[in-house]
């Protein structure tokens, strides 16, 4: 499984009130809050990001509230792929339990810019700035949260089983 796009690049500790800003949480449509997504830290996010697309950010990234409604927002917007130096912990687990793939990788977190095309392999972890031709690697997902990316989140690989 790969996942290949321009990347968004941010900082430290974005928080899930810039991911999704609290005074949209009156809906839980995916379609509805992606078109919210990441405004109060960069205005033209919705209107820039394509399908495939990923963002990079740096230290703890997710943290804030546990709610669900920020990877939602980022998976819905159409981005396939967050990498960061470390993510914090219960956005970690939502975004694997919505299917949002997230990998940590200080240093591609650190050598990868705003606007470079990236590709990265999920079954061995490695990450390509296809724009610097520079590898990273990241860590592999496990066989079992594999499956739940693929089938688009945890609810959807229970009840496929």
């Amino acid at each position: 499984m790969k996942a290949k796009g321009n990347v968004f690049k941010y900082g430290d500790n974005v928080d899930t009130d810039v991911i999704i800003p609290a005074r949209y949480l009156n809906s839980s449509e995916a379609s509805e809050l992606a078109l919210h997504c990441m405004e109060d830290i960069d205005k033209e996010f919705v209107g820039k990001v394509k399908k495939g697309d990923l963002i990079v950010a740096d230290k703890n990234f997710g943290c804030g509230s546990s709610r669900e409604h920020a990877p939602i927002a980022i998976k819905a917007a159409g981005v396939s792929c967050v990498i960061a130096e470390t993510f914090a912990r219960i956005f970690y687990r939502n975004a694997i339990n919505i299917g949002l793939p997230i990998i940590e990788c200080p240093e591609a977190a650190k050598g990868i810019r705003g606007g470079d095309e990236v590709e990265v392999d999920f079954d061995s972890g490695e990450i390509t700035n296809l724009t610097t031709g520079k590898t990273y690697k990241g860590q592999a997902f496990p066989p079992f949260m594999q499956k739940i990316i693929e089938a688009e989140g945890l609810i959807n690989y229970i009840n496929h089983k």
